[in-house]
């Protein structure tokens, strides 16, 4: 391993949160309320916890004041829309609640919390992912909407029983699974009338590494909201089994990492893609540390895939600054685009360094990793 990409000894906890400290002390420089943000800022306080470092709180708590007045209301946010993606800052807006206790982020976390009371759904109960993708199930949809549902209702209303949040989960998995591999589709139309779905099961084209990787988060994540009274919190976990072994048998076998269409790998122009295979090992090791998952079965495979996406995905500049690479930049259905889901469409979006649906699984990976290293 060439000495400037790092190696598991590196603290690269240290590294990647002092990178983003001085390289981006504004997030975002748009100044939109966007969701990879927040997954930046849940890696960022990650860090914060196994630091103890303040200023790495400092940094979470100044970007997302820079959105907020004393009301709550946060700019940039259109309740409107019924946008899942638009949640997924909320499970910061908690974070921050925790640590302070000041009721302008319990505000704005009310104001997003009021809006999956009214989202749209599907026949079978499932949140729309947005208004502007009427009946559609995507797999996103999962980690940005409903793992802050599952947290605001544990949080605040103790006679809930979350059995809204299982159903989003439990249904969501049913309605884009292929029985043949085990995997999950990037997304589901529930009329099968979307130029991309097919017109039998209403699942978009292909599987999509990254969709995969936001979904197995995300069952990971809402395991620790859910109480084990709950008779279908088995099923969560046992569908999260299932994912990652499907998953496994796709990895690549050189890296244990996951190529941009995962079942494709020997296909050419497919790579192997960095936000993805590092979500999908951030919810092994954390499912792992949980007992969700065999360890003697699934923690060889989690070093090597660990040691192998430093080696592929990772690289640090002369400044000491970390850059996280091979970076799909976006991937969706449908739209203005008229984005149709084929391979071809995925091969076709940008590769980038640094983007922040890269950065934050990368974030959550190195402070998971801190238990096994």
């Amino acid at each position: 391993m060439y000495n400037n990409y790092g190696n598991l000894q590196t603290n690269w906890i240290q590294l990647a949160g002092d990178t983003l400290i001085n390289r981006e002390p504004n997030m975002n420089l748009k100044h939109k309320w966007e969701y990879e943000d927040g997954l930046m800022l849940s890696g960022m306080f990650q860090i914060f916890l196994a630091s103890g470092d303040k200023k790495y709180f400092s940094y979470i708590k100044n970007n997302i004041d820079a959105y907020l007045d004393d009301d709550g209301n946060i700019d940039g946010y259109s309740f409107s829309e019924f946008n899942l993606d638009h949640i997924n800052n909320g499970k910061i807006l908690l974070d921050l609640f925790e640590q302070t206790h000041d009721l302008k982020y319990k505000k704005a976390a009310d104001k997003l919390y009021n809006q999956l009371l009214e989202q749209p759904r599907t026949p079978e109960g499932t949140f729309w992912h947005k208004k502007i993708y009427p009946n559609q199930v995507w797999l996103d949809g999962l980690y940005m909407g409903s793992v802050f549902y599952g947290r605001y209702l544990s949080q605040f209303k103790s006679d809930n029983d979350l059995a809204d949040v299982v159903h989003q989960f439990i249904t969501a998995y049913n309605v884009t699974l292929d029985s043949k591999t085990g995997l999950c589709y990037h997304a589901y139309d529930a009329k099968k009338t979307q130029p991309w779905a097919n017109t039998i099961n209403g699942h978009s084209p292909h599987f999509w590494t990254r969709s995969i990787g936001w979904f197995v988060m995300a069952m990971v994540d809402v395991l620790e909201y859910i109480p084990a009274s709950n008779p279908q919190r088995t099923d969560i976990l046992n569908n999260l089994n299932n994912l990652l072994n499907a998953l496994r048998k796709v990895a690549d076998s050189k890296t244990n990492l996951w190529y941009q269409i995962p079942d494709e790998g020997d296909r050419p122009l497919n790579y192997l893609e960095s936000s993805g295979s590092l979500m999908i090992l951030t919810a092994i090791a954390k499912s792992i540390r949980l007992n969700y998952i065999n360890k003697d079965d699934w923690l060889p495979f989690l070093l090597e895939g660990y040691k192998q996406a430093l080696r592929q995905f990772i690289s640090v500049t002369k400044e000491n600054y970390v850059n996280v690479n091979k970076i799909a930049h976006v991937g969706g259905l449908g739209g203005p685009s008229k984005r149709d889901g084929s391979f071809a469409y995925y091969m076709s979006e940008p590769i980038v360094t640094n983007d922040h649906k890269g950065v934050g699984p990368f974030l959550l990976l190195i402070c998971e990793m801190q238990h096994y290293l």
